[in-house]
């Protein structure tokens, strides 16, 4: 018995250092994103409807957000300080995925959609709106905590 448990601690340390014990590890949290509700812009009641006005977010949370025109208007969808407090992981639209650093605006000359995959790094409440139609309600938040 006494020899068991004078190899227990050097058995543990040894497996720690061969990678055994990251099989308890959570995991890569960025391959598993919480969709958001879809963020469309315009509806039939109004060419400047934007269905969400707030996300509540947290950081180290993945997330994907699918941002859907319905081609009313030309849409020009920005966030630059939210852009520049994520990490971008991509952005999927018309069949093709593409990988940034970061994203600077979506836009949307008619009815499309693009899904963007990204993970929250920096608390804060973050400005989302259509470039141009602020001042017409296309306005809106993310706050992350």
């Amino acid at each position: 018995m006494r020899i068991i448990k004078a190899l227990t601690l050097p058995l543990l340390l040894i497996l720690s250092l061969l990678g055994v014990d990251s099989l308890h590890a959570a995991g890569d949290l960025t391959r598993r994103p919480v969709a958001l509700p879809d963020l469309v812009l315009g509806s039939e009641e109004s060419d400047y409807a934007m269905s969400q006005r707030e996300y509540q977010l947290e950081t180290g949370q993945a997330y994907q957000l699918k941002i859907i025109s319905t081609g009313q208007k030309e849409y020009a969808f920005q966030a630059p300080e939210f852009a520049t407090a994520i990490y971008l992981r991509k952005v999927e639209a018309g069949g093709v995925e593409i990988k940034a650093v970061t994203l600077t605006e979506l836009e949307f000359e008619d009815a499309g959609e693009a899904e963007i995959f990204f993970l929250p790094v920096k608390p804060g409440k973050f400005r989302f709106y259509a470039k141009g139609l602020e001042g017409k309600g296309m306005l809106g938040h993310f706050v992350v905590k």
